[in-house]
């Protein structure tokens, strides 16, 4: 823990509780699984997702038995124990070269698809889909990569944490700060610098940095603060967004304790 902070983060704490109960409690948002999947080793076929909230649309391009495309989709909703499942569909519709005619668009039910993410991480999971007089299919697939994103750049923004599992029943807190936040990225690095205002220290983290499709993990990060912390942190579920960053990360800090925390910022 950020010892000399404490008492700041102890206020902050009490101010949270307190207006924890004037807000309307609110269900926790679903991960993000929008990306292109597919499995490494069968490069060629996936799966496209589209998430809105709670649920997911998916299209599939994949062969039929005759090794041509083969068009499906799959509407899928959150069953609230972790994967998403619903009805997949065929689909057929106008020549793309000749005038659009809605009547030819047909959408037929063919089966039920269920998509199963990872315990562990949020760019991994288990993709089952039945069609009917065809069979099952079943693999794990993981997001796709494409081009690097450039997270380099000057940021504003702030985070939401705890710390959990203290020595110290006192010390665990829940707390929120904010801090402008300098990136700097190389082919294989990324470094986060966070100047907190409140807490008036200043906090690095640097590792390699790995990619996922549309998410990016430093899985282990040296984190070292001007006010004497010195630890290691795991940085996940970094993404770029419209506005900036986001990420979390998760790091053992004095006192026995657990730091967890969600960040994002936008760009100056």
């Amino acid at each position: 823990m950020r010892m000399s902070t404490t008492l700041t983060r102890t206020l902050c704490a009490a101010a949270l509780s307190a207006l924890a109960l004037l807000l309307p409690i609110r269900p926790a948002l679903a991960a993000d699984y929008t990306d292109i999947w597919f499995t490494p080793a069968e490069s060629g076929w996936g799966v496209n997702l589209i998430q809105s909230n709670t649920f997911i649309f998916a299209t599939f391009f994949i062969y039929g038995a005759d090794g041509k495309p083969t068009w499906l989709i799959a509407t899928l909703s959150y069953d609230g124990a972790g994967k998403y499942s619903g009805l997949v569909s065929s689909v057929t519709g106008s020549y793309y070269a000749a005038p659009w005619d809605p009547a030819k668009v047909i959408e037929t039910p063919v089966g039920t698809a269920t998509f199963q993410p990872s315990g562990a991480n949020g760019w991994q999971a288990t993709l089952t889909y039945t069609v009917i007089g065809v069979g099952t299919v079943t693999k794990a697939i993981e997001r796709q990569p494409l081009t690097t994103a450039l997270f380099a750049g000057d940021y504003y923004g702030g985070e939401s944490g705890a710390y959990t599992g203290c020595t110290n029943s006192a010390d665990n807190i829940s707390f929120v700060d904010s801090f402008p936040l300098k990136v700097t990225q190389t082919a294989s690095t990324l470094t986060l610098v966070l100047a907190y205002e409140g807490l008036k220290t200043t906090c690095t983290f640097t590792g390699a940095l790995a990619q996922n499709g549309l998410l990016y993990s430093v899985p282990t990060a040296t984190y070292a603060c001007t006010d004497g912390l010195s630890t290691t942190a795991a940085i996940s579920d970094i993404k770029q967004t419209a506005q900036g960053i986001e990420g979390t990360f998760t790091a053992p800090v004095p006192g026995g304790c657990l730091e967890t925390t969600r960040f994002s910022a936008v760009r100056q």
